[in-house]
Order: C-alpha cells, then structure tokens, then sequence
C-alpha cells in the first residue's frame, strides 16, 4: 500500500495538493475499508421489505490482493441450509459461481442480485480506485447512516471499463479520516439504483472499518438490505483457492 493510502489509518491528514486530487481521496478511502492484507471474515446478510425481515443468507468471504492491488475473493455460502457448499470465486474480471450439487461452475455478473439490494459485486472485496475515475471532489455537509450530519468530500466516480458493477457512482467520505458515509449508484441511464450508508465503525486488522452496510432500493425505500461483517482476520489465503478448476476440490479449513 502506498505511503498516502496509508496516511488516514495512521490519523495524519492528507498533504494540501493530495485534498483536491479526488483519486487520491478515493484511494484513501478504500484503505479504510480494506486491509492492505489477505484476510476472512464472515458477512450476513439481511433482508427487509416494509420493516419485516424477509430473507437472510451468511457468507464467509477470504480475500487477499494481487500484484495490481485489487482483490480477488472466493466467498462460501454457509446458510440457509440450501445453498450451504455453494461457492462464488471473483478472481480478476471474472465471477463464477459454483454448485456442488452438480459440480458444475457458470459465469456470473457482478451486477446481478444475490439477495435483496445486495448484488455479487457487493459482497466481494474491492479496491474502487482500480475500477473507477473519480471526476471531482466537493466539499460538503451529508447526513451520515445515523442521520448525523458530517463533513465529506462528494466525489463523483465513472467506471473504467464495462465489467465494473455500476456505471457511475457518487461516493460521500468524512473530511476527518476519510470514512466512506455513503454513496448512491447509477445506471447508464442516470436512475438511482441504491443508496448505501456505511456505519459501525470498529476497530478491526488495525484500523477503523464500516462493519456494517445499509443498502436501500433506488426506487422503493421501504425495501432494504443490512450486511453485516464479523469475525475478521488475518489470513494467509492459499493461492489454490482463487482458481476455478480448483473450486470442486476446495474444503473450508
């Protein structure tokens, strides 16, 4: 991780020419949520339609980044019982998704739900600033996931290539210790798909991380999707598990 990624996780503040560089903003922020390290932890996910929780589903999720510094992940499905086994490997561009039961792996898209608000893009380990541009960076007051109004930086990021989740995104992180807040995702057509607030900060791998995402629908607020991360930790995660052909052999350790 470089020295200026690195800078916020520490408490110091950003050199004055690194304030208005909005990628440098955008780099920082992904070193708050990400260890620069291979890692596991388990994600539940959690799901709400007029208050009432409809669905659920626990993952545990092991990343590690490569030589670009972008993460590549295999996440295994440890409940509801039906999809106990099943597997989703994100290794580069490319998303598969393996069944047990027919031992069998298919091409996915990051874009597409997995359950609720939450899509397969969500819930594997990413560094924005590989995948996106951020334009600009304007400094201004937001509320935050516990309607707390704050200071951040809006920044407006464009993605680079087509097999980035979203389109567009508009990302909101503290001015102090530039903390993603929120962000709102876009289709090509300009439509608000979601609108995610990150919040209970934690101490986890030796720093301060959302361990909680709030995702709501774009056009029905009323619909909404809580992940929670949990059970962080360092881990050396074995080469062999970020290849596809070796997903019918993997065991969990």
């Amino acid at each position: 991780m470089s020295l200026l990624a690195l800078l916020p996780i520490l408490g110091v503040g950003l050199p004055a020419r690194a304030a208005t560089d909005p990628q440098a903003l955008l780099a920082a922020s992904d070193a708050v949520r990400n260890p620069d390290h291979g890692f596991g932890l388990t994600n539940t996910l959690l799901e709400y339609r007029q208050g009432k929780q409809t669905d659920s589903s626990v993952l545990a999720v092991y990343s590690k980044a490569d030589a670009s510094g972008q993460f590549r992940s295999l996440v295994r499905f440890m409940a509801p019982a039906r999809d106990s086994g099943k597997l989703m490997l994100y290794s580069g561009k490319d998303l598969w998704f393996y069944d047990p039961a027919n031992r069998a792996s298919i091409r996915l898209s990051p874009q597409q739900r997995l359950l609720g608000q939450a899509s397969n893009g969500d819930v594997v380990t990413v560094n924005l600033a590989r995948d996106y541009q951020a334009t600009e960076a304007i400094e201004e007051e937001v509320s935050d996931g516990d309607r707390q109004k704050r200071r951040s930086y809006r920044l407006s990021l464009a993605a680079r290539n087509a097999d980035a989740s979203y389109h567009r995104i508009l990302l909101w992180i503290s001015v102090e210790g530039l903390r993603p807040l929120k962000a709102q995702f876009m289709a090509e057509s300009g439509a608000l798909l979601k609108t995610a607030f990150y919040r209970r900060y934690q101490p986890q791998l030796g720093a301060e991380r959302p361990t909680e995402t709030v995702i709501i629908d774009g056009l029905d607020p009323s619909w909404v999707t809580v992940m929670r991360l949990s059970d962080w930790t360092r881990r050396d995660v074995p080469e062999a598990w970020l290849q596809r052909d070796y997903l019918p052999r993997f065991k969990p350790e």
